[in-house]
């Protein structure tokens, strides 16, 4: 796979909150995203070339950052009109990120690198209606553009090692204080309509993924608190093992994607270093103490006869145990394609979350109840035994409570919820019933909503999400929930396991019975059980009897 280096402004932006409007009235809401289509394709007016649509969003190239910025204030200009006289609840708002920086174009026109991650981060941490700059880009438009700007400072940003001073655009302010220099305002419409046409096909289709950062609506000049818990993982760069100079390439790719799929879980805090292969034999646990790291990978890449293989490895930096380790081989892709490396890198984040979070859960557990934090009832809420469920939810109510913006409180505290509902765990006799538990579903659907909304790239929010309206019984719902988790996550066999079961379970068997089969393929003879109803089943309907 042939790749390019080159500077580029990178512009990326997402709809605010599209899950909550959506589940609220989700007709309504596509409708009127679908009337900001246009037939003007004006991003090109601006020389941006459209690099990526996401989920909620799209990754936008411009030659400059003065063109990047144009048509980032004059899409908020116009979405500011369009949203006048409309309830707050129900206005449709953008939030985008703006680098300048370097980037790795790829053969099939992607873009990877800094200069990507910085942009989406900068996303994250913006006001809904703003442009948050990173120093770099505002540097290169203070002096050419009239401009309203709030000094943030310097800010840490998720994934990223050191922080990175930004500045943020008011929008909403009034247009005088706003105009760009030598700018037609005739452009407005075009420019508005055209990435809005991206936003909203990125939104609906929910084809492609981009890196798993947290979202987060913020209510203040000041950008949200970082979660107040979570290890930080460092994903060092990866060693050749065959000595080949050619092969430098492929373990940095495979360092990269594994630095990018470890980020789609939004209760860590991923930072990936920079710099060519590493050397085999090198500290691994040293190398995570440089950068004040809890836990470090590491992996030797070799590209092997028939394919591309690693052996990973997940350090405690702060024990010098190994938590886990494994080598990978391909087993769905064709070894021959990048799509091999995506699947090295898909399954070892996965596993290596869950490594993480075992070693996390087994601290939790060591402690008595009166020293739990709210990280580790978040922690524990994600396997409650039954007897702790009541008190686990009461603490993450609090920890809702006070810490609104933190998608990991809301995602552990809508799966305590579920496990209620279903199981009546830790409910009074009074309200076990199955009829008087009812309710509960409500809740755990709020509470998923919330985590979306705040992290609308982390699958495991998603999957909350999709269970929620499960538990609702809204199953045509619950299918495009789960279909958009499984995209943002497809080699994390836990999701596509369990949505894969209740999928087929709920009349979709053909579907359903595909999600569970690869998550089978992808985790060996550790698959769950609950996994295999579903292809047992599907067997048995066709008269299968022997295969079921």
């Amino acid at each position: 796979m042939s790749e390019t280096r080159k500077l580029a402004a990178i512009l990326v932006a997402d709809v605010v909150g599209y899950s909550r409007l959506a589940g609220a009235d989700e007709e309504r809401t596509l409708a009127r995203l679908r009337s900001l289509r246009g037939d003007n394709p004006a991003i090109a007016a601006h020389h941006g070339r459209i690099v990526k649509r996401t989920g909620d969003g799209s990754i936008i190239e411009f030659r400059s950052v003065v063109d990047a910025v144009r048509c980032a204030i004059e899409v908020q200009q116009g979405l500011i009109e369009r949203n006048a006289g409309v309830p707050p609840e129900k206005r449709i708002e953008f939030r985008v990120g703006i680098h300048v920086g370097d980037v790795v174009e790829e053969n099939d026109g992607d873009l990877m690198g800094d200069g990507v991650n910085v942009a989406a981060r900068l996303e994250s941490v913006a006001k809904p209606g703003a442009i948050c700059l990173s120093e770099d880009a505002y540097r290169q438009v203070k002096g050419r553009l009239d401009l309203k700007v709030s000094d943030l400072g310097p800010t840490h940003l998720k994934n990223i090692a050191e922080p990175v001073r930004v500045y943020s655009l008011q929008v909403g302010q009034p247009a005088q204080q706003l105009k760009l220099k030598s700018t037609p305002r005739d452009r407005l419409v075009p420019v508005l309509a055209a990435l809005a046409a991206i936003l909203v096909i990125a939104a609906a289709a929910g084809w492609y993924i981009f890196a798993g950062r947290p979202s987060a609506t913020a209510t203040s000049a000041t950008p949200p608190a970082a979660p107040s818990f979570g290890p930080t993982v460092a994903v060092v760069p990866f060693a050749n093992a065959t000595g080949d100079a050619k092969n430098d390439a492929l373990a940095l790719r495979i360092g990269q994607k594994t630095t990018d799929y470890v980020g789609k879980y939004a209760w860590l805090r991923t930072i990936g270093r920079t710099g060519g292969a590493a050397k085999s034999g090198a500290d691994p646990v040293a190398a995570g103490r440089e950068v004040d790291a809890d836990y470090v990978v590491t992996a030797e890449v070799d590209s092997g006869a028939d394919s591309p293989r690693a052996t990973f490895h997940v350090d405690d930096v702060h024990s010098g145990a190994r938590v886990w380790s494994q080598t990978l081989i391909p087993i769905l892709e064709d070894p021959k394609s990048g799509a091999a490396e995506e699947e090295l890198a898909g399954r070892a984040g996965s596993l290596m979350q869950d490594a993480i979070l075992n070693s996390e859960r087994t601290r939790a557990k060591a402690k008595k109840d009166e020293e739990r934090t709210a990280y580790d009832c978040f922690l524990l809420g994600w396997d409650p035994p039954p007897d702790e469920a009541a008190r686990l939810r009461n603490c993450l109510e609090a920890a809702a409570q006070k810490e609104p913006l933190n998608a990991n409180v809301w995602k552990a505290l809508s799966g305590v919820v579920l496990d209620q509902r279903f199981w009546g765990w830790g409910l009074p006799p009074e309200e076990a019933s199955l009829e008087k538990r009812d309710h509960l579903a409500d809740r755990a659907l709020q509470a998923a909503l919330h985590a979306v909304d705040l992290a609308p790239r982390d699958s495991s929010a998603q999957t909350l999400l999709a269970l929620g309206y499960h538990a609702k019984c809204e199953l045509d719902r619950f299918r495009i929930e789960a279909e958009k988790a499984v995209a943002l996550n497809p080699y994390d066999a836990a999701p596509l396991g369990y949505l894969g079961a209740n999928l087929a379970f709920s009349g979709f068997w053909d579907e359903g019975t595909a999600f569970a089969e690869k998550a089978i393929k992808l985790t060996g003879p550790a698959a769950n059980w609950v996994w295999w109803l579903a292809p047992a089943k599907r067997h048995w309907f066709r008269g299968e009897y022997q295969e079921a």
